[in-house]
């Protein structure tokens, strides 16, 4: 249906350009993993956008489908990176997602359906820790 295409060079010090030129970036180690201090694009932010954004049409879509009148959703994604055993990384992920004008019930019914539909989610899942929180 869609393929994106994105080079990085340098790593985390470095370059990212997609294959349009629309992304066209430096990234930066953040300063908590010994990067330089200021507030610079890396991996986790990027992630953490692109999931966000995703997460919230599939939420959409699920509104959508189901003729639910819902207000203007949004999805806040949190992207941790940590140590797992034997040296390597990982993600954790934790998805602040906002549904007004549905009570709690239902609201978190349509999350867990987006999640269940979402790209992101059936890519992390079983690999990254999801957490959903329905605010």
């Amino acid at each position: 249906m869609y393929t994106a295409r994105a080079t990085a060079t340098g790593g985390r010090n470095g370059h990212v350009k997609s294959e349009n030129g629309i992304l066209d970036i430096q990234v930066r180690t953040p300063e908590s993993l010994g990067g330089p201090k200021g507030d610079y694009l890396n991996p986790e932010i990027l992630f953490a956008g692109g999931y966000a954004a995703c997460f919230d049409n599939a939420l959409l879509n699920i509104i959508r489908s189901e003729k639910i009148k819902a207000g203007t959703t949004s999805v806040t994604a949190e992207v941790s990176l940590g140590k797992l055993e034997e040296g390597r990384y990982g993600l954790e992920v934790t998805l602040e997602v906002e549904v007004p004008g549905v009570e709690r019930d239902l609201a978190e019914e349509l999350v867990n359906k987006a999640h269940q539909g979402c790209p992101y989610s059936n890519a992390t899942r079983g690999n990254v820790q999801v957490t959903l929180i329905v605010k």
